[in-house]
C-alpha cells in the first residue's frame, strides 16, 4: 500500500493491541471543488494579484460572500475549516481600500495567533499589488495587548486601512478613547468578526452590547460599516449574528472547497485515553504523518507532551506543547515549525482549534469529546487539506458523552451541529455597559441604541436604581441627557466573566511584591466563580504553577494565594436551593411538564473536599463559614407526577437518588443540544418544591442572568428526556459511574444516587404512566435465572481457564507496561473437556500454546491484558487471537470499575482467594514452586467456578463498599 494514510488505519485495525478498542471505523469520502466567478469583476489590480498568489477563480461559497459584502450587505459565511474563509473578507474589504484609499476596516479575533496569521496572509496579497505614483497598497497592523505603546499611539494616529484586534482592546481602548479613534471610527467602512461561533454564552452576552456600543460610535461619527462574519458550521448562523448585532445578515452555508477523503476512528480505550492517544501518534511518527493532538486541559496537554517526548525515539525533538499561556514568540515559533514540516506532531488545547494556518495535517487526534459536534468537525477539519486523505481518532474518557457516542456513533454523524446560545439582554451584564456606554456619550432618549426595548427600558431601571443620572435641561425643566458617576469604569468589567471581578494576588514571601508595594495579580475570577474556586482553601492552578488561597476579600475584591506543592486538589461541597420568580412557558413533554422561567438560585458553599492528585482519593473534608450566593438566571425544570413517585418508593427504589441521577445526566447530555459545557448549567432536584407543590428537576443557566443555554433546551425538552433515559439504560454499569449519573462537580459528592430508580422516573415519564414497580438490586441470596431475551453467549462445547504466576514484579521490570519481561514462575489450565487440571512452566510454553489451541472459548481473571501479556513476551504465538472471555473485563463493562477476585468469589461462591500475588513473588524466591502451583490452581477454580454459576443463574454477586452483597447481571 502506497498511501500511508490507507496503511495507518489498516494497521490500527489490524493491531493485537488496538484493534478491540476501536469502537467505530467509517470514511467520509470527499467532494470535489466547486467554483465561480463573482458578478463584479476585479479592478485590473487586484485581478493581477489574485493571479499571481495562484487564485484564478473562486469557490462558489466564496464568490457568493463577495458579491453581497461588495453590495453593502452584512454576510456570515458558516463553512467548514480549511475552506478558504479568509479570502471572504479580505477581497472585498481589499477592493473598496482600493478605490477609497480612507477607507477603514476592523478585524476582531478571538486569539492573538488568529491576528497574526491573518495579517501575514493580508500582507502576502497586498504585496502582489503595483506599487509607485497613483498606486496604493492597502496597509493593516495588529493592535492588541503585545502591541508597545510607541506602536499603540502610531496606530491611533495614523491608522491604517485595517486593524486588526480583538474583543477586549475594543472596550478597553476604542470604545472608552473613541476621540483619539476619530478618524478611523468615521471612516470604518467594514467590521470583521473571525469565529463568530465562540461569541456564545457569557462571552456572547458580552459581545452583545460591545457591538452595539461600537456601532452606536460609529453612527456618531457618520460610519454605517458592513459586517462580516465567519463562522464554524453551526445551527443557527443567521439567529447568532442577529443576538450579537441586532442586524439581518447573509447567509453563506455550503462551502464550494474541495475535501479530501476522511477516515473517522472511535477508539474506546481499556486502559488511560491519554495513553490509547500516545499510542495512536507513535504509529504515526514513524510513518512521518504530520499529527495534531487535542487535549481537554493545559496540565493533560503538558503531560501527554511530556509523554510521547520520553517515547517517541528519534522524532522526541519534533513534538511540541502549545497552549494558551505560552509566550507570543514561544507560540509564533511553534507555529512557523509546524507549517515548515520541522515539527511532525504539535499536542494543543483548543487554542488551535481555531484556524491558524499551521501547514497540511494527517492526522487529528483528539484525547476525549470537545463537547459538540461542531468543535469535533472544526478539529479535525485541520487536517486533510488540499484535497488529501487524512484521518481523525476519537479517543473517548468515560464523560457520559464521550459514551453515548461510543454506543451510538451512528447518531453523531446523523446528528446536526448545535446551535450557539446566548441572551443578548442578560441584565446583569447588560447593567454594566449601559453605564459603559453613558460614560462613552452621554445617553439621550430616541436615540438608536435605546430604540431596542430590552435596552431602553433597562436604562429606565438604572435610572430609577440611581445607578444612572438623568440631567434635568435647565432650560426648560425637562428630563434630558443620561450620565454616569463614573469616569472609567470598563476596567472593572471582565468580557469574559458574569458579575464583579475579582483579582488573585499572590503574596508568597515579601519578594513578590512590584516596586509599588502592591502584590502581583495572576489571574482574575468573577465573584460569583471565586466562591467556588477561590475559597480559603482552594488550590488554584496557575501557569504550571500550584497555589493554595488563604484569603477572599469582598470587600477589596481580592483573593490572596500562596505557592505551595500540595498533593491534592480542592472540590467544593455545598447545598442549593431555588425560588421560582417567572414563569415564561409551559409545554406538555411525554408524561409530564415542563416549565422555563426565571430563577433565583442561593447555593451555600459549606466546606471542600480535599482529594488526593494520584488516584482522587479522598483525604478529607474541611467546613467553611461564607456568605449564601445569590443569583437570578434563567432555567427549566420538569415536574415529576406523584403516581411517578409512589411507584417509585413501592418498589424500595430511592425516589431523591433517582431524580438526583435523572439532573445529573440530563445536564450531562444537554450539550447535545445547545452548543455549552456541563460546566455552565446548574441543577437542583427536590423531593418536594413548595411552588411546583410536588417532586421537581431544576436546570439552569450557571450564570447570573442567564445565557440562553436552557431557552433552547426548553424547546427540546422531549429529546433531552429521551436522550437521557437511553444514556442511562444503556450505560454498561449496574449502579452509577461517571458515564451516565455521576456529575465531578456535585456538590454533595455524588450522594444519593439511584441509577434503577433514575430509570423508573424517566421511563414513567416516556410512557405516561408509571410502569410495574422493580426490585432493588441489592440482595442477599441468589435470586432468579437470567432474563429472558438478555444478551447471552451461546456455552462452549470445550472451554479453558487460565491463571499464570509470575517470577518478577512490575517494580523490578520497570512498571506494569513491561509485563513481558516479567517471567512466567507456573501456568494453570482448566480443561473442561478432560475435566482436569494441566500445570505448564516457562520451559513448556509449547504445551501450553497447544492445550489453549484445543480451545472453543479461554477464560481468565484479566487474562487478556496481563497474562497475555506476560506469555507474549516469551513466546511468538498470538494470544489475542484465542476466543477469550476475560472476567475482569466484563465485570468493568457492567459497574465502570474493576473488582478483585477475592471480591467476587468470596460474595459468590462462598470463598476467595489463599494467597496472592506478593506471596507467590516471595516463594519463588524461595523455591517453593509448589506452594505457587496450589495458590495458582486455587485461583483457575475460582474463576472456573464463577464461570460457570455466572452461565447458569444470570448473574454474580460482589461486595460493595458499604459491606452490601450486590446481584451483578452477566450474559456469559
Amino acid at each position: 500500500m502506497d498511501n500511508p494514510i490507507a496503511c495507518y488505519v489498516a494497521a490500527l485495525l489490524d493491531s493485537e493491541r488496538m484493534a478491540a478498542q476501536v469502537a467505530h471505523h467509517r470514511v467520509v469520502e470527499g467532494v470535489r471543488a466547486r467554483h465561480s466567478d463573482p458578478r463584479k469583476p476585479w479592478s485590473p489590480v487586484l485581478g493581477a494579484a489574485l493571479s499571481l498568489s495562484g487564485i484564478e477563480t473562486l469557490y462558489a461559497h466564496q464568490a457568493e460572500a463577495v458579491d453581497h459584502a461588495r453590495a453593502g450587505r452584512h454576510v456570515v459565511v458558516a463553512t467548514p475549516t480549511a475552506s478558504g474563509k479568509s479570502l471572504c473578507y479580505n477581497l472585498p474589504v481589499m477592493d473598496h481600500c482600493l478605490a477609497d484609499t480612507e477607507a477603514k476596516a476592523l478585524y476582531l479575533f478571538p486569539l492573538k495567533a488568529l491576528a497574526q496569521d491573518q495579517l501575514k496572509g493580508f500582507n502576502e496579497l497586498a504585496g502582489l499589488l503595483p506599487v509607485g505614483p497613483g498606486a496604493h497598497r492597502p496597509t493593516a497592523a495588529i493592535y492588541d495587548g503585545d502591541t508597545t505603546p510607541h506602536f499603540r499611539r502610531k496606530i491611533r494616529d495614523a491608522p491604517p486601512n485595517v486593524v486588526m484586534s480583538n474583543p477586549e482592546m475594543v472596550h478597553l481602548s476604542m470604545l472608552p478613547h473613541h476621540a483619539a479613534w476619530a478618524g478611523f471610527l468615521a471612516g470604518l467602512s467594514y467590521v470583521v468578526v473571525d469565529e463568530v461561533h465562540t461569541y456564545r454564552g457569557v462571552m456572547g452576552s458580552h459581545m452583545a452590547m460591545v457591538f452595539r456600543r461600537l456601532l452606536r460610535l460609529c453612527a456618531y461619527y457618520g460610519a454605517h460599516p458592513t459586517f462580516l462574519f465567519s463562522s464554524a458550521t453551526i445551527g443557527n448562523p443567521v439567529e447568532l449574528c442577529r443576538m450579537l448585532t441586532g442586524l439581518d445578515v447573509h447567509p453563506v452555508l455550503e462551502s464550494g472547497a474541495a475535501r479530501g477523503r476522511r477516515h473517522v476512528v472511535f477508539i474506546n480505550p481499556e486502559g488511560s485515553p491519554a495513553q490509547a492517544a500516545i499510542e495512536l501518534l507513535r504509529a504515526a511518527l514513524a510513518r512521518e504523518m504530520r499529527t495534531i493532538v487535542y487535549c481537554q486541559s493545559r496540565k493533560l496537554t503538558e503531560l501527554v507532551a511530556l509523554w510521547a517526548s520520553e517515547r517517541g525515539g528519534e522524532y522526541r525533538d519534533r513534538i511540541s506543547a502549545y497552549r494558551a499561556g505560552f509566550l507570543p514568540e514561544e507560540r509564533r515559533e511553534i507555529e512557523a515549525r509546524m507549517a515548515s514540516g520541522e515539527l511532525l506532531a504539535v499536542i494543543s488545547t483548543s487554542a488551535l482549534e481555531l484556524g491558524i494556518d499551521i501547514g497540511g495535517l494527517d492526522l487529528c487526534i483528539m484525547v476525549g469529546y470537545p463537547g459538540s459536534i461542531m468543535a469535533t468537525w472544526q478539529r479535525g477539519g485541520r487536517v486533510g487539506r488540499t484535497a488529501r486523505d487524512s484521518v481523525v481518532a476519537l479517543v473517548a474518557q468515560e464523560d457520559a458523552l464521550d459514551q453515548y457516542f461510543m454506543r451510538h456513533p451512528e447518531d453523531f454523524f446523523a446528528r446536526p451541529p448545535e446551535s450557539a446560545m446566548l441572551n443578548p439582554f442578560n441584565p446583569v451584564i447588560m447593567d454594566r455597559h449601559l453605564i459603559c456606554a453613558a460614560a462613552e456619550l452621554t445617553l439621550r432618549r430616541g436615540e438608536g441604541f435605546l430604540r431596542e426595548e430590552a435596552v431602553g427600558r433597562r436604562v429606565d431601571e438604572l435610572v430609577t436604581a440611581g445607578h444612572l443620572c438623568e440631567v434635568v435641561d435647565t432650560a426648560s425643566g425637562h428630563p434630558g441627557e443620561i450620565v454616569t458617576y463614573r469616569k472609567r469604569p470598563h476596567g472593572d468589567l471582565d468580557l469574559r466573566g458574569a458579575g464583579r471581578s475579582m483579582h488573585i494576588e499572590d503574596v508568597t514571601g515579601d519578594d513578590s511584591c512590584t516596586r509599588e508595594g502592591r502584590r502581583p495579580v495572576i489571574g482574575t475570577l468573577d465573584a460569583h466563580r471565586a466562591f467556588r474556586e477561590a475559597h480559603p482553601g482552594a488550590v488554584y492552578l496557575h501557569r504550571g504553577r500550584t497555589y493554595v488561597i488563604e484569603d477572599m476579600d469582598m470587600g477589596s475584591l481580592a483573593v490572596r494565594a500562596r505557592r505551595a506543592r500540595v498533593g491534592y486538589y480542592t472540590r467544593p461541597r455545598g447545598s442549593k436551593d431555588t425560588e421560582i420568580l417567572e414563569v415564561l412557558g409551559t409545554r406538555t413533554c411525554l408524561g409530564t411538564r415542563v416549565h422555563f422561567g426565571r430563577l433565583k438560585v442561593t447555593e451555600q458553599i459549606t466546606g471542600y473536599e480535599k482529594r488526593a492528585v494520584r488516584g482522587g482519593k479522598l483525604l478529607g473534608i474541611t467546613a467553611l463559614d461564607l456568605p449564601p450566593l445569590r443569583f437570578e438566571t434563567e432555567g427549566l425544570w420538569f415536574e415529576i407526577p406523584h403516581a411517578v413517585r409512589v411507584g417509585c418508593e413501592a418498589g424500595y427504589l430511592h425516589f431523591m437518588g433517582g431524580i438526583h441521577a435523572f439532573e445529573h445526566a440530563a445536564i450531562g447530555m444537554l450539550p447535545l443540544l445547545v452548543m455549552t459545557d456541563r460546566n455552565d448549567l446548574g441543577g437542583i432536584s427536590t423531593p418536594m418544591h413548595p411552588q411546583v407543590n410536588g417532586p421537581a428537576v431544576f436546570i439552569y443557566d450557571g450564570m447570573p442572568g442567564g445565557a440562553g443555554l436552557t431557552r433552547q433546551a426548553f424547546e427540546q425538552a422531549e429529546e433531552l428526556l429521551l436522550t437521557t433515559l437511553r444514556t442511562i439504560d444503556e450505560c454498561p454499569c449496574e449502579t452509577g459511574c461517571p458515564s451516565c449519573v455521576h456529575s465531578p462537580k456535585c456538590g454533595s459528592g455524588n450522594r444519593p444516587i439511584d441509577k434503577s430508580a433514575a430509570r423508573y422516573v424517566l421511563e414513567s415519564i416516556r410512557t405516561g404512566a408509571a410502569p410495574a414497580t422493580v426490585t432493588k438490586e441489592v440482595t442477599m441470596t441468589p435470586s432468579a435465572p437470567f432474563a429472558p431475551g438478555a444478551p447471552r453467549r451461546p456455552a462452549p462445547e470445550r472451554f479453558g481457564v487460565i491463571d499464570i504466576e509470575t517470577r518478577y514484579s512490575a517494580d523490578e521490570v520497570g512498571g506494569w507496561h513491561r509485563a513481558d519481561r516479567m517471567g512466567v514462575s507456573v501456568a494453570c489450565v482448566w480443561d473442561s473437556g478432560e475435566e482436569s487440571m494441566f500445570d505448564y512452566g516457562q520451559d513448556d510454553l509449547d504445551g501450553l500454546v497447544s492445550r489453549l489451541r484445543l480451545f472453543d472459548l479461554v477464560i481468565g481473571f484479566n487474562h487478556v491484558k496481563f497474562d497475555y501479556a506476560v506469555l507474549g513476551g516469551l513466546h511468538p504465538f498470538a494470544f489475542r487471537s484465542l476466543p477469550s472471555l476475560d472476567l475482569l473485563v466484563e465485570i468493568n463493562a457492567r459497574l465502570g470499575y474493576r473488582l478483585k477476585l477475592d471480591n467476587v468469589a468470596r460474595a459468590t461462591l462462598g470463598g476467595g482467594k489463599s494467597a496472592d500475588g506478593l506471596m507467590a513473588l516471595k516463594w519463588w524466591k524461595e523455591g517453593r514452586l509448589d506452594l505457587i502451583t496450589e495458590y495458582c490452581r486455587d485461583d483457575v477454580a475460582a474463576t472456573r467456578d464463577l464461570y460457570l454459576h455466572g452461565r447458569e443463574h444470570g448473574h454474580i454477586f460482589f461486595t460493595n463498599k458499604a459491606g452490601q452483597k450486590v446481584r451483578l447481571p452477566v450474559g456469559w
